[in-house]
């Protein structure tokens, strides 16, 4: 597996923050990412919820069947995987894809503690999936994509993998405009802001990729509270002076939000 810096600068940094989260969550607690994303009810899956880093739950209105092959991109520890494997049910499969070892060493355990023997978590990249041609049913991601830093190779790939008639539901963070020295920030990236593109750019990229059938399905658009908290909290070493913080908050609120691509 191949991988570049930012792929790299990604990888470390969830490794750090799946540690951080197992320490601060008890089993019983489902995280603050979670019921932002729009996850309801995951105190079974507890410590799969308390390192969810999504942004938007992109099984909420997936018409997954029973029997169906599911394929997470960037499955992290877990959660998503667990919520398809309910609606798959044991004759289904559901697979997992991430590029970070620990996350993949967490979804194992969370799905053999739920139960589960129909999930597969795969070490491998989203830019090059290890996964068949035309062997999926459904395409979930949700919040990764915005961290690649080859696009329109991700979705090449989810285009390859889905079998004839096969849909998606990705949820990812998109953006209106950013400065450029938030682009080029390398905390930024792993914190879902520097390498996010526009919803208009992720629509034409999906469609480049022949997936021409292609619509926002649902979109929360973040407050200037939730922009403030990715600032100050989520991107280490900006270390902003408050009055150019509220600038900021000014300048972007309602150009970052999650939006729901199916």
């Amino acid at each position: 597996m191949k991988t570049t810096a930012t792929h790299d600068l990604v990888k470390d940094s969830y490794a750090d923050m799946l540690k951080d989260a197992q320490e601060k969550q008890s089993c019983c607690t489902s995280s603050p990412a979670a019921r932002l994303a729009g996850y309801e009810n995951t105190e079974k899956h507890g410590e799969a919820a308390g390192a969810s880093f999504g942004c938007g739950n992109p099984l909420a209105f997936a018409g997954v069947e029973p029997g169906d092959t599911v394929l997470d991109l960037g499955s992290g520890a877990g959660l998503d995987l667990l919520l398809a494997a309910e609606r798959t049910g044991p004759t289904g499969q559901v697979i997992g894809v991430d590029m970070t070892d620990e996350m993949i060493a967490a979804a194992q355990q969370n799905a053999a503690r739920a139960g589960f023997d129909n999930i597969d978590v795969r070490r491998g990249l989203i830019e090059d999936l290890p996964v068949e041609d035309a062997s999926v049913d459904w395409v979930i991601s949700n919040c990764v994509i915005n961290l690649s830093p080859d696009k329109p190779a991700v979705f090449a790939e989810l285009a390859r993998v889905m079998k004839p008639g096969g849909q998606f539901s990705i949820s990812d963070i998109v953006v209106q405009d950013l400065p450029d020295w938030i682009r080029d920030s390398a905390a930024a990236w792993s914190a879902c802001v520097a390498g996010a593109i526009s919803e208009q750019d992720y629509l034409q990229g999906l469609r480049d990729a022949g997936l021409t059938e292609v619509e926002v399905t649902d979109r929360i658009v973040y407050e200037p509270s939730q922009l403030r908290a990715i600032l100050c909290e989520d991107i280490p070493g900006l270390d902003l002076e408050p009055a150019m913080i509220d600038a900021l908050l000014e300048e972007h609120a309602g150009k970052v939000w999650s939006a729901r691509f199916s």
